[in-house]
């Protein structure tokens, strides 16, 4: 919750008349149908459209949005900058401290999140997704809300310092996302006028802008909503994410983004590499199916162990980051993004090496319940991957196969066809190359879809994963085999 916005109580700031639909809405549900009998399906969206109080109100909200984005940018800023103290790619010439920022870092996150603050672990996002469900049970939407209230995100907080401070291997989309949800969620029950949006479609627009906001790409935003989270499609899903993000990024930073381009790119890829495109966008969509599919074998049996075995667990998951680290030369930490930026800029500086600890890292932050998202390590892992293949290639041209490369990733492993080129587009800048980042985007999902398994029925990998407590609970690891 806004500490600024405590005074503030429902219905001071509005002399409106409730509508009938709010007041039926507000009448005591008999005992008996709590929790037991479905509540009929919530609107999708307002009856009659977006009112015009509504979408005044979503610019001070957007602002509000885009400064509660700020903690966490900063905190991704200063995981990179200790990430920065080490000899990337240079095995042996490393200060010892940083060995044991690592070691202690990782192993008082597992302490706290698989202890007092469990209920800040994962991705946080299982909740919304949960919210679109039409024909939900009253007890059941009331506990899907209270996973997105302020105390939820104050327990991730330490967590979230934690893993900056430790390096470990995810980023901050998910964790803006989940907030985005909490900020909106908490002002439309104290604003009249955001009550005009059903609960469960504020969720999605709330994460939708969160992360449009936290990236500084509105339209991102509307593409996550539209294709990982809302069962709204229409006008009243893009408008509000808009207004939000496009507010919320007015009062961004840059902080935490070094993985997007500065200089400007141009130009389409000259015809005859297209056949090498196709080949790489292939060997870049099979990487990404194998990332998913060692993902979903992993994490039900570590789960299990965390909680059969921790400490034995614990100090394992610990030592192994901290050896990975070491013997990458600090690769393996973060979400990727200090390779992810050179690569997309055609000027490569990881090893030919980097994809093994860039594939390894996030599968034991993610075992270890670290709160954040796979977007960048999915990206990451593809421009590694095949920048060892295009290095005598001139520059321009090694920075779109590149490009091409962690678009094939991420929607492999993600199954997101749409967020995936766009999120390259927002990082790389090339407007020529878009058209075959979404075709390469396509083909990568459609290889995702046929062998990548599944972690529920139409459930994407990055709302998903990291698991956190009810969403491991709820995981059946007979289908990670499928």
């Amino acid at each position: 919750m806004l500490p600024s916005l405590r005074f503030l109580r429902p219905g001071w700031w509005s002399r409106s008349k409730v509508r009938p639909a709010e007041a039926a809405a507000r009448e005591p549900v008999p005992a008996a149908a709590k929790g037991t009998e479905p509540l009929p399906s919530p609107p999708l969206a307002p009856p009659g459209g977006l009112p015009p109080r509504l979408l005044l109100w979503l610019v001070p909200a957007g602002l509000l949005l885009g400064l509660a984005m700020l903690p966490l940018q900063a905190l991704a800023a200063a995981g990179f900058a200790l990430q920065g103290q080490w000899h990337r790619g240079t095995p042996g010439l490393v200060d010892p401290l940083l060995l044991v920022v690592v070691f202690s870092g990782t192993l008082t996150l597992l302490a706290l999140a698989w202890g007092p603050l469990a209920a800040g672990r994962g991705a946080g996002l299982a909740g919304v997704e949960d919210l679109q469900q039409p024909g939900l049970a009253l007890a059941e939407q009331e506990r899907l809300v209270a996973g997105l209230r302020a105390r939820v995100q104050l327990a991730r907080l330490p967590l979230l310092l934690l893993t900056h401070l430790a390096g470990l291997a995810v980023g901050i989309e998910a964790p803006a996302a989940s907030l985005g949800a909490t900020t909106l969620l908490a002002l439309r029950r104290r604003i009249r006028s955001l009550q005009a949006l059903p609960e469960a479609l504020t969720a999605a627009v709330g994460a939708s802008a969160g992360l449009g906001a936290a990236f500084r790409s509105p339209l991102l935003g509307v593409i996550y909503g539209l294709e990982c989270l809302s069962v709204q499609r229409g006008f009243s899903l893009v408008l509000p994410t808009l207004l939000l993000g496009g507010f919320g990024a007015l009062v961004g930073t840059d902080l935490g983004e070094p993985a997007r381009v500065t200089a400007v790119l141009s130009g389409a890829l000259p015809t005859i590499l297209w056949p090498w495109a196709l080949l790489l966008t292939l060997l870049a969509a099979l990487v990404g199916v194998g990332f998913r599919r060692a993902l979903l074998l992993l994490l039900p049996r570590l789960d299990r162990l965390l909680q059969r075995h921790f400490l034995a667990t614990a100090l394992l998951l610990a030592l192994l980051s901290t050896a990975l680290a070491h013997l990458s030369g600090g690769i393996s930490l973060n979400d990727g993004s200090l390779e992810l930026g050179p690569a997309l800029a055609g000027r490569p500086e990881s090893p030919f090496w980097a994809a093994l600890p860039r594939l390894l890292s996030p599968l034991l932050a993610v075992a270890g319940g670290a709160p954040g998202g796979l977007m960048h390590d999915c990206m990451a892992l593809g421009a590694v991957f095949v920048a060892p293949l295009v290095r005598r290639l001139p520059a321009d041209q090694q920075a779109m196969l590149i490009a091409l490369g962690a678009t094939a990733v991420f929607s492999a492993a993600c199954r997101t066809a749409l967020l995936a080129p766009v999120f390259v587009f927002v990082l790389q800048n090339n407007a020529q190359l878009f058209p075959l980042l979404l075709l390469a985007s396509a083909v990568a999902a459609a290889l995702g879809e046929a062998l990548g398994g599944d972690a529920g029925p139409g459930v994407p990998l990055i709302n998903r994963l990291p698991l956190g407590p009810e969403a491991s609970a709820r995981f059946r690891p007979a289908e990670a085999g499928r």
